[in-house]
């Protein structure tokens, strides 16, 4: 039986600050829940429970089931509570190609409007990290995790360079997804045989659009960044394909939010 923690003191009436800081920590804790399994698909929450199992009062609580609902992570009941969503393969293809899309067009953005010497410099260091790590002939644990903070930092500039906050929020949405954002599938393949030359492919397709972007020609941006994003679905059939059910759990226990095809 796990233990409850002690009640937090109640947010209402406390300063925008204090109650901006239990939303952010109980969105964590909830979204973490679901993710490493403890709450599995399927599963109802009501409210009052989580207040007890999280030992937060209610507002922070209720915001974050919100934001979840909105991220796809839960659903509404139609009569109180929500339920841990459940993703069929199609679900998860569907929001890799609209990620894409969006990388794409905001890397069209950056190449059409241009982008900063000081930018392009940042991004090609980044580059430059990713491929030393990519230098060895086999990445171990240590590395994979090396890399995604790298690759998450290279996503995250090209966000920068488009200077669109209007589509870096909703890229930001879309990313929420525990299966779509650009390194969503990495830490699960380090015992992958294909898993190196997935990031190599990755990288060649990294320095590529960087390119595009310096000699400002934004449709082959836009279209690098889409293919891109489906090495992701590739990634997937990849872990189906290679790795024993149980294994795969044990490497991204959210993988059992996916439905699998028969």
């Amino acid at each position: 039986m796990s233990t409850v923690a002690t009640p937090s003191l109640p947010v209402d009436g406390a300063p925008p600050a204090l109650v901006e800081s239990a939303q952010v920590r109980a969105l964590l804790q909830l979204r973490e829940l679901i993710l490493s399994g403890e709450l599995a698909g399927g599963t109802r929450i009501a409210e009052l429970a989580i207040v007890e199992r999280l030992g937060m009062s209610r507002t922070p609580i209720r915001a974050a089931l919100v934001r979840l609902e909105q991220e796809g992570l839960l659903q509404a009941l139609p009569h109180g509570g929500y339920v841990v969503q459940r993703f069929s393969e199609r679900d998860v293809a569907d929001a890799i190609e609209l990620r894409g899309t969006l990388e794409g067009l905001l890397a069209r953005r950056a190449a059409e409007r241009g982008v900063s010497a000081t930018a392009l410099q940042a991004a090609r260091a980044c580059l430059a990290r990713i491929s030393a790590l990519l230098a060895a002939p086999r990445l171990d644990e240590q590395a994979f995790s090396a890399y995604v903070a790298c690759n998450s930092e290279f996503h995250g500039l090209l966000v920068a360079m488009a200077d669109s906050p209007t589509i870096g929020r909703q890229l930001e949405r879309v990313n929420s997804l525990p299966f779509a954002s650009p390194s969503g599938f990495v830490l699960a393949q380090t015992d992958s045989a294909s898993a190196r030359d997935m990031l190599v492919v990755a990288q060649q397709q990294h320095l590529q659009v960087l390119d595009a972007i310096e000699r400002r020609e934004g449709a082959r941006a836009e279209a690098i960044m889409r293919e891109h994003a489906r090495l992701a679905q590739r990634n997937l059939d990849a872990l189906v394909t290679e790795q024993p059910a149980h294994a795969l759990t044990v490497a991204m226990p959210a993988i059992r939010l996916i439905q699998r095809r028969p």
